[in-house]
Parts: C-alpha cells; structure tokens; sequence
C-alpha cells in the first residue's frame, strides 16, 4: 500500500541535473516521511503511546545514573545536575539524528532481499529514499526526554551564563544530531561491502551516545583521544559542554574547540557521503 502511494507520487518525475539534485532529495525525503507520518497519524492512540514508551524507555538510562548518585556524590569529578547535562545533550542530538536518519541501518536488509533495486529506480537520490524508509515520528520521544533532561539540568547548574555558553548549548545539540548523523550515513556506507553491519553502525551511534553520557574524567586517555581525533564523538557533547561547566579538558584541549563542534560535523559528512557514494557505484543487484 504505502509503496503504491510513494510511486503515484513519484509518477511523472524526471532525473534532476546534478544543481537539482540536493532540492529534488529534500523533496522526496519530504514526500515519503509525509506518507508515513499520515499512516501513523491514522492510529493517533497507538502512536502516543508508542512515543510515550519509546520516552520512558530512554529515559531508565537516566534513571539508573540517579540511583548510582544515591550511593555517591561525584562521580569522575563530576555532580549529577552536570553528568545530566551531558546525558540530556546527548540523547536529544542522538534523537535527533534518529528521527532523521535512524533507517539508514535497515539498507543492509534491502540489499539481501533486492528490495533496494525498486529504490535506484525512482528519480529520487537513494539516500533521501533510505533515510527517510519507514518514517518512525514516535522517535520524538527520545528528543523529547532528553531535552527534559537537559532543561532540569540547566536550571540546576549554577553557570555563569555569557553569550558564548548560551549560544553554544543550541549549537551542541544541532551539531551533535549532525555528527551522528554523519557516522549513520558512513555506517549505512559499510554495508554495501559488509552485506549487513547495523550492529556495527549502532556500536558508534548508540553505544557511544551511552559512552558520552557519563564524565570524560572517567574514562583512559587513549579512549579520549580516540573519540576526539578519529572518530570525533567527543564533540558531541563532551568538548561544548566542558566549556559551559568551565571546566577544562582531559587532553588539554583550548576553550576555543568547544566550539568547533559545526565545522568538526561538515568534516564528517565528507567523507561518509564519499563513502557513500562509492557504496551505491559498488552495489551490484542480487539479480532476482
């Protein structure tokens, strides 16, 4: 049903020149999440409580660094209000970029099954068609609960608030979305040589948004600079919110890379859409 809506809507397009192709992207990942977002809108009881629960669920990670700060005051350094800061940026970049990207990781089934040869055919760039496959709008939950974390967090902390660490929580999270988005992109990139990697993309994405949610201080320095110079998680959230707490960082890192976090994002997208690219060059169908 929903791939016999997609293709009337499709019906009639024509491949874009190469300046069009961006426009033409953000317009079929447009038309398939609306096709999506009014199926599930169809069942509006369903969905709220799916959102509900996909919140509640999220939220017992937090839960369960409150019940391990019952026992403790610090923990590497660090109060709950300011590990909650760290944990309330991350969930809501991670929900972010899984909201717009999060079905990035099924392009390992569509491969195995062919399904993915109904997609190359469609005037409309793969990645818009992938990312935007099965539109889950209950996502929301998890932005939505790591934002109420963040808020409680904020409202908590006694920071001396001046332009800077003002205009820097905004740009963590939309910065922190965009990274995580990055690394979705390259992990989806991996599977059209892996057959199928989703744990493998998860690892990165949601297992290190568990890792960033608890205090740098507590972790090896070789982890640190892993997660800073190679796959630079640590810009998430880590480095920016260093700098509102004033505290410095681990590896000695200056102020001013906190904020460096929007460029650190456009650097990943390089290669993971090169990445992708050849992935898509390299996809020979299952010939079913």
């Amino acid at each position: 049903m929903a791939e016999a809506v997609l293709e009337r809507e499709f019906a009639g397009l024509e491949v874009p020149p190469a300046p069009g192709r961006v426009r033409e992207g953000l317009r079929g990942y447009g038309l398939i999440a609306a096709m999506w977002i009014r199926s599930t809108m169809t069942y509006r009881t369903s969905f709220i409580l799916s959102t509900l629960g996909n919140a509640a669920i999220t939220l017992l990670d937090f839960v369960a660094i409150s019940i391990m700060f019952s026992h403790v005051d610090v923990l590497g350094g660090f109060t709950l209000p300011e590990v909650a800061l760290l944990y309330g940026s991350c969930s809501a970049s991670l929900g972010l970029a899984d909201l717009l990207l999060g079905n990035t990781d099924r392009i390992g089934a569509r491969i195995r099954d062919g399904s993915l040869d109904t997609m190359l055919v469609r005037p409309v760039p793969l990645l818009a068609q992938v990312a935007a496959d099965r539109f889950a709008l209950r996502r929301l939950g998890r932005i939505g609960q790591g934002l109420g974390v963040l808020g409680w967090a904020l409202w908590s902390l006694e920071v001396d608030w001046t332009v800077g660490r003002v205009l820097l929580v905004p740009v963590m999270l939309l910065a922190g979305g965009s990274i995580f988005a990055a690394v979705m992109v390259a992990g989806a990139a991996f599977q059209f040589v892996a057959g199928d990697a989703a744990e493998v993309q998860n690892s990165f994405t949601y297992g290190g948004c568990t890792m960033l949610q608890y205090p740098p201080t507590v972790f090896t320095t070789d982890l640190l600079r892993g997660v800073t110079f190679i796959v630079p998680l640590a810009f998430v959230n880590w480095l920016p919110a260093l700098y509102v707490l004033g505290r410095p960082d681990p590896l000695g890192l200056p102020g001013w890379a906190a904020f460096l976090s929007p460029l650190v994002a456009l650097a990943v997208f390089v290669p993971a859409s090169l990445a992708w690219r050849a992935g898509v060059r390299s996809y020979r169908s299952t010939g079913s």
